[in-house]
């Protein structure tokens, strides 16, 4: 199929990214388990690690998801992060929302802070903090939202438009929405990436990242990382992405109905301090999220009035949730970040940013929300009673 932009998101998922049939008539392409190719192929393709078909498939998706020109894919969320900041030069800065994802905070501050390369970090919800980007005119701004874990929702049209009259490219880490919800170039970003890993594939048994853009220079970039550095996926990740993504709005449809479900189950309950999902009208950004999001995805925390010990005893005794890293799969997680994705992070800047001991993330999947709601219920009776 053809980059269609008049088709919509379900059929673009189902259809795009189809493809290296030969004379099979295959529906689904094949994996290309290869590492290198003739010389001289009609296609251009020479060594795996500079282009594979699958690379090649699942690039041109995600582009027909995103709505944009290019989109390179990686190895990882991680890898995918690593070729956008590894663009910088020594004395170059990046403006960063405060709260990042553990391993984003960890690669700025313990590798390339080695490098000269240096992030300043500031609350991005605030509009007056937008100032900064005009004084210390940054190469990069770099946000996430939602954010992880806090669910904090940023203005992306409003700081890339401010980014760009500084002269700043705005990348955006769209891993918890989706393009499915949200499309951040459509809002004026430079950049949008994502950990493919999670809800683009959807069934936590692959890991991938990507990188889409409308700029051809970034574009070259990514390109150029991707084959410079090493960090592309497997081939046989690129097929299990390019399958995933393709029930991508099924998905996503359930894990908004699912997460809201469980949110307002939540908010009313008497053991939880605090909750925060961006469709609630509790959420300090409610009606931002409204307009920038078509859905609420599928990440809920609550805050829990217990130390780390209790608060961990709530996670095991849950049944339905395993207690896990990631995210976005069709099954249910749950996360204590603290002690788990950003355990990294100096204890002293998590609780500034509001990651308490008490916290908790929940990945809501596509269970029954009757039966998440009776284990969380069970869970906390055990532990708070």
């Amino acid at each position: 199929m053809t980059h269609d932009t008049d088709a919509g998101f379900g059929t673009q998922a189902v259809h795009s990214g189809r493809g290296y049939t030969g004379n099979t008539g295959a529906v689904m392409p094949p994996v290309y388990l290869t590492s290198t190719f003739e010389q001289g192929n009609a296609d251009g393709f020479d060594y795996t690690r500079s282009g594979n078909p699958n690379f090649r498939l699942l690039q041109e998706s995600i582009a027909a998801l995103e709505g944009s020109q290019f989109a390179t894919c990686f190895a990882s969320g991680v890898s995918a992060i690593t070729a956008v900041i590894s663009t910088l030069k020594s004395g170059d800065l990046v403006l960063a929302e405060e709260n990042l994802y553990g391993c984003t905070y960890r690669l700025f501050e313990r590798v390339f802070n080695k490098f000269g390369v240096q992030a300043r970090y500031v609350d991005l919800t605030r509009e007056e903090n937008w100032e900064q980007i005009r004084q210390a005119r940054p190469a990069l701004v770099w946000l996430e939202s939602p954010t992880n874990p806090l669910l904090k929702i940023i203005d992306i049209a409003g700081i890339a438009k401010v980014a760009a009259e500084a002269g700043a490219a705005t990348v955006v880490d769209n891993t918890f929405a989706s393009p499915y919800l949200q499309r951040p170039l459509e809002l004026g970003a430079t950049l949008s990436l994502a950990s493919s890993t999670k809800y683009i594939n959807g069934h936590s048994d692959a890991l991938g990242g990507v990188v889409a853009t409308n700029d051809p220079v970034w574009h070259k970039r990514m390109d150029f990382a991707q084959k410079a550095l090493g960090l592309q996926p497997s081939p046989f990740d690129a097929w299990l992405i390019t399958r995933g993504k393709r029930t991508l709005a099924l998905r996503m449809e359930r894990h908004c109905a699912n997460a809201l479900e469980l949110a307002r189950f939540l908010e009313g309950h008497a053991g939880i301090r605090s909750v925060r999902y961006p469709y609630l009208p509790s959420h300090p950004q409610y009606e931002l999220a409204r307009r920038q999001m078509s859905g609420g995805s599928g990440i809920v925390i609550a805050e829990l009035d217990a130390p780390t010990d209790k608060t961990l005893e709530f996670c095991r005794k849950l049944r339905l949730f395993t207690l896990a890293e990631s995210l976005g799969g069709v099954e249910s997680l749950v996360c204590h970040p603290a002690t788990m994705t950003h355990a990294g992070v100096p204890p002293s800047v998590r609780r500034a940013v509001g990651i308490s001991d008490g916290l908790i993330r929940f990945s809501v999947g596509v269970e029954d929300a009757a039966d998440l709601r009776r284990d969380i219920e069970q869970a906390l009776t055990e532990v708070l009673r």
